[in-house]
């Protein structure tokens, strides 16, 4: 069961570690995200360089990455703690990505379908504090720390058996946003809309 429990977060962190971002902006003929706007290879950044369509492409991609490897490894039979070294696998393969030379991103859509594939409730609770944060304040960055802060206390709520699995990834995630939280500090992050060199 270990040997298998390895296999999966090995195949976690190999999906992970396609860059959505990185193909679509060169099928797009856009050239490498992490050269462009914010240098960060994301749907916001690609939605700067390359416009909404690539940027809904990278989004979805990104989120499947995520809710595919929880959702086998959950389908297979790994418990709660599995689970959570599985979606932790699939996120850092998306921040340090074996196939671009470990330069990858903040790992927030894929954090988001890992934890879509606990279940539809949880899913709209955090698709929908997403989209409210990031209407009403502008920045990407916001809406996901406060997305990601929430889901532990959803997961409280709703699937408990989870809650500890989903407070390392989120835990993760807000760490990848120190550099954010810095900028946010200090009045000089960028909002989602605006274009040109910009921090992410």
């Amino acid at each position: 069961m270990i040997s298998f429990t390895v296999m999966m977060i090995i195949a976690a962190y190999l999906l992970g570690s396609i860059s959505s971002a990185i193909v679509v902006c060169y099928l797009f003929g856009k050239g490498d995200p992490r050269t462009q706007g914010s240098g960060n290879p994301g749907a916001t950044n690609v939605l700067r360089i390359a416009g909404p369509f690539a940027a809904v492409l990278v989004l979805t991609f990104d989120i499947l990455k995520g809710t595919i490897s929880v959702y086998a490894a959950f389908r297979l039979g790994l418990d709660a703690l599995p689970l959570g070294i599985v979606a932790i696998a699939a996120c850092i393969g998306h921040m340090f990505p074996i196939f671009f030379k470990f330069k990858g991103g903040k790992g927030v859509a894929t954090a988001l379908g890992c934890l879509f594939s606990l279940g539809f409730d949880l899913a709209g609770l955090l698709l929908g504090t997403w989209l409210l944060v990031i209407l009403i304040t502008g920045y990407s960055s916001v809406a996901a720390i406060l997305t990601v802060t929430l889901a532990p206390l959803y997961t409280l709520f709703l699937k408990p058996e989870y809650l500890y699995s989903v407070l390392m990834l989120s835990i993760l995630i807000v760490l990848q946003h120190r550099q954010n939280i810095q900028r946010l500090y200090r009045g000089e992050e960028s909002k989602v809309w605006k274009k040109g060199k910009v921090n992410e």
